[in-house]
């Protein structure tokens, strides 16, 4: 470290990149008057062991500020300082006396800024995490390669990638860590998803949540992670090894051990806001660089931040520089760390333009759509804000995903029993071409979801009429109060065991309706086994039990797991699940004629759409599809959901088949799903009885 010699350094690299015989520091700020490189030798320390400061003359390239450390190597600690004004009032917030987390750091060691804030709010700089120098050009990442899944044969498993093991029922060695997600890939393998989507890894503060529990006392945290603190780093916390920069490996090893199982990886990732808050925020990062660049301040007054995000600020997603810096982003996740797709949190941020106005036109969503590096990956967007934004079916850009929050809500209303429901449920089980043909995208473009880690378990949707969140310290009024939820007659658990069972069937429901319709199927971590969050559904800030993955509930609720394994084989197995384009009534080849999909009522007739209630039943076309080599079964798939019991009539199947049953939720032992395969002859090929709030499905052969 004596030995360091300073050199001017290059601005076409930014962040903090090892060559082999030092690394080149470069950052941006256009504003600043003056930058600091404050080098450290070990993440406690009180005070730099040497200061660098930048010449204006030799170390700046435009609004590029930069300088070469000769001698220094990986595993280096590091912060800056920024100079320039303190103007509020025109946005500019520097302060010299601020250390700051460099924009692009590979890594931070692990810690809290701010679990650590004095009564000046104010970190002292021995408990700040610093930034770490990493080379990524020393991992072996073999013959890793992305698994490349097609959307429409996907299945998305939405996870916490901590508490997805971090309970002691998990078994594994190193629990709620990059490991410990390792140890369970042949629970997932069995299962049958293709990608987990997880909950943010970029590195996030915790101790950012100031509220407390009342009913333990303890201080809450930020369990989810949606507030971002350094966007390139991997979170520290999350891996076993805490030496500075080793979490970059251990991530790496993840990612590599869920492609050789052939499961993708996609990011959470949250670009509409940062963790510095409002006006009355901390400054550690954006706002310390060039404040009136990175974020979106009140056009009358730069003082007050615009707050899209509905967390204190919103960033300027569509200044060239800020794009830049989200598609260096994305780039070095998918580049260095072999990530496989992002879904982009309150993506409508993303939409709007300098001004703050949504636009159709958004530079920065076109440009993710059109970057020749990420177009190989999976883009998802959560299509609002909390700024009235919402762009379901109409998120700009080309080639983009989008969670479905109108199939979610219109089958949780259809299997809850609502009326006039049969319709919508229709309209969404074939795709939601009502959104998505216009634009030229396809049934996958929807990302079809019933729960997501924002609002109740699937099992907590049978289970609660009722939010209870009392536990987040808000004298629960956080979370929404539109569940569309329903208990079957008792709030939370109960040991009446026709209430239970009513439960199990309409969870059964939902996943067969979730995972045969067309589209790109998501479920939450747990739903397969009954993972229950107590009725709170907004656990953002609850890192314990409430949240975490119970591994018992795997050994209760097996026939669960099984149906949810077998019905996934099932999709996966069947390209008339998996169609490439919207149905559109056209004849299959091979299979005697019948069209691609045909609805019926419960006379086994085209159903008068504007009478048909509480019911819905299509028949699925085999033969071989215009996106398909081999011909595929016919199927039939019925729902009622009707308080009283029914005898459908079942339309034929393709000439020369029979049919056979896969399904019936209303049978309770494990019988109500069979093994591909073994499915049971109809003695009856032209009449079934269809009991009250169950699903049926049939195969032909």
């Amino acid at each position: 470290m004596d030995r360091l010699k300073i050199l001017p350094g290059s601005p076409w690299d930014m962040g903090a990149i090892y060559t082999g015989t030092g690394v080149n520091f470069c950052v941006f700020s256009r504003n600043a008057t003056a930058v600091y490189l404050e080098l450290f030798k070990n993440p406690d320390d009180s005070a730099p062991f040497r200061t660098i400061e930048f010449n204006p003359q030799t170390n700046r390239t435009g609004d590029l500020w930069h300088v070469f450390v000769s001698g220094l190597k990986p595993g280096a600690l590091y912060l800056y300082r920024v100079d320039g004004s303190f103007d509020p009032q025109n946005g500019l917030r520097f302060n010299k006396k601020n250390y700051l987390y460099d924009p692009r750091a590979a890594a931070l060691t692990d810690g809290s800024l701010f679990k650590n804030l004095n009564s000046q709010n104010v970190c002292p700089v021995a408990k700040m995490p610093k930034c770490v120098v990493v080379d990524n050009n020393s991992y072996d990442w073999e013959d890793d390669r992305p698994p490349a899944v097609p959307l429409n044969e996907s299945v998305i498993y939405e996870m916490h990638l901590k508490g997805f093991t971090a309970s002691p029922s998990s078994g594994v060695k190193f629990p709620g860590t990059y490991r410990g997600a390792i140890e369970k890939i042949p629970y997932l393998k069995k299962l049958g998803i293709t990608a987990v989507e997880l909950l943010p890894v970029q590195e996030f503060d915790p101790y950012e949540n100031m509220n407390t529990n009342p009913k333990t006392g303890k201080r809450l945290v930020n369990y989810w992670g949606y507030s971002t603190t350094a966007f390139f780093a991997p979170k520290a916390a999350y891996s076993s090894d805490k030496r500075p920069g080793a979490c970059v490996k251990e991530f790496k090893d993840m990612v590599k051990a869920f492609h050789k199982a052939g499961i993708e990886v996609i990011l959470d990732i949250v670009f509409n806001h940062t963790a510095e808050g409002n006006e009355h925020g901390i400054t550690f990062g954006f706002r310390g660089f060039d404040n009136s660049i990175y974020y979106h301040l009140s056009s009358s007054s730069k003082e007050y931040y615009v707050n899209f995000s509905g967390c204190g600020n919103a960033v300027n997603c569509n200044h060239p520089v800020v794009q830049d810096y989200i598609i260096g982003c994305l780039r070095y996740w998918v580049h260095q760390m072999h990530v496989d797709g992002f879904r982009f949190d309150l993506a409508s941020v993303l939409a709007r333009d300098e001004h703050g106005f949504l636009t159709g036109e958004a530079a920065l969503t076109r440009r993710i759509s059109e970057d020749p590096a990420l177009r190989g990956v999976k883009i998802i967007a959560e299509p609002w804000d909390c700024g009235g934004a919402y762009q379901t079916g109409s998120f700009p850009g080309g080639r983009w995903c989008e969670w479905n929050d109108k199939f979610r809500d219109g089958i949780r209303r259809f299997i809850r029993g609502d009326e006039k429901l049969s319709t919508e449920a229709a309209t969404r089980i074939s795709g939601s071409s009502d959104l998505y043909s216009s634009s030229g995208r396809k049934p996958y473009h929807s990302i079809n979801y019933i729960a997501s880690h924002d609002g109740f378990t699937l099992n907590d949707l049978v289970s609660y009429n009722y939010r209870h969140n009392e536990q987040n310290g808000e004298e629960n009024r956080d979370g929404t109060e539109n569940n569309l939820s329903y208990n079957n007659g008792f709030e939370g658990p109960t040991l009446n065991p026709k209430i239970e069972k009513s439960r199990i069937r309409q969870i059964k429901n939902f996943f067969t309706a979730l995972l045969l319709s067309q589209g790109t199927p998501m479920f939450v971590a747990g739903d397969e086994v009954q993972r229950t969050q107590g009725g709170n559904n907004n656990p953002y800030c609850q890192d314990n039990e409430i949240s975490w993955f119970d591994w018992n509930d795997l050994k209760k609720h097996e026939d669960l797991f099984d149906f949810v394994r077998k019905l996934i084989e099932l999709r996966r197995s069947h390209k008339v699940f998996m169609r490439t384009d919207f149905f559109n009534g056209q004849k299959t080849e091979g299979q005697g004629g019948l069209v691609d999909i045909s609805w019926f009522n419960m006379e086994g007739l085209s159903p008068d759409w504007s009478k048909l209630d509480r019911f819905l039943a299509f028949r699925l076309g085999g033969g071989t599809a215009p996106d398909s080599q081999e011909p595929d079964n016919d199927f039939y798939l019925a729902f009622n959901t009707d308080i009283h019991d029914g005898t459908m009539t079942v339309p034929p199947p393709s000439a020369g088949k029979k049919w056979y049953r896969f399904l019936d939720t209303s049978i309770e032992n494990s019988d109500c799903i069979l093994e591909s395969g073994r499915e049971e002859l109809l003695k009856n090929q032209e009449k079934y009885v269809i009991l009250s709030g169950s699903a049926v499905v049939l195969i032909s052969k």
